[in-house]
């Protein structure tokens, strides 16, 4: 099976994110993220090839999946053929929003150690 090209539109900080990265541990699948709090020129980006502002947006092969959660992005790589059935369980919960705690960080601009700037 040929690897397939990757490219996640990702928050920091976001339930929903980390359940498309948990997809891509449990395939061993290699992506570039490119992270639309850090660097809001992805945002624009995202927003250009998505067609509309939610996140996160998951590009296989050419293909943009907007607004997709780390469920729906697993069921569409099954549908077509871009892995295989496992029996991997997800290292974080694939289909969740973000915590009250990490949404009230981040509307004060400070996640851990990082301060967003809006």
């Amino acid at each position: 099976m040929e690897t397939p090209k990757i490219t996640a539109y990702l928050k920091t900080y976001c339930g929903w994110s980390e359940g498309v990265r948990a997809i891509f541990r449990k395939y061993d699948l290699p992506y570039e993220e490119k992270d639309i709090i850090k660097n809001p020129a992805f945002r624009w980006e995202m927003e250009q090839k998505s067609g509309q502002p939610l996140s996160p947006c998951v590009e296989i092969n050419g293909t943009m999946l907007p607004d997709i959660s780390g469920a729906e992005v697993e069921a569409w790589m099954l549908a077509n053929g871009v892995v295989q059935p496992n029996e991997v369980q997800p290292d974080a919960p694939t289909n969740s929003s973000c915590t009250d705690e990490q949404h009230a960080a981040m509307a004060r601009g400070v996640v851990g150690n990082v301060k967003f700037i809006a």
